[in-house]
């Protein structure tokens, strides 16, 4: 599973994105620090829609995604 584009186009200075790779799994995290708290994560098909503060991103759904979740101005995606 590779970084969506459109997240790898985010400016560092809105989020820090690590990705980590384990035996089965991959993750991909972005923080988007805390002024971000409120996140809001649609899957629409194969498009997610991200909303964060007053920003909307939007980006395919990564192969071999199994779940995406948002906590404390973090988005993880799982896969």
């Amino acid at each position: 599973m590779q970084v969506p584009e459109r997240l790898q186009d985010i400016d560092q200075q809105e989020a820090i994105i690590r990705e980590y790779d384990y035996d089965d799994t991959t993750s991909i995290l972005v923080d988007f620090g805390p002024k971000a708290n409120e996140i809001s994560v649609d899957v629409v098909g194969e498009t997610v829609i991200l909303v964060v503060s007053d920003t909307q991103f939007e980006f395919e759904l990564p192969d071999d995604t199994t779940e995406i979740t948002s906590k404390n101005g973090v988005l993880t995606i799982e896969g």
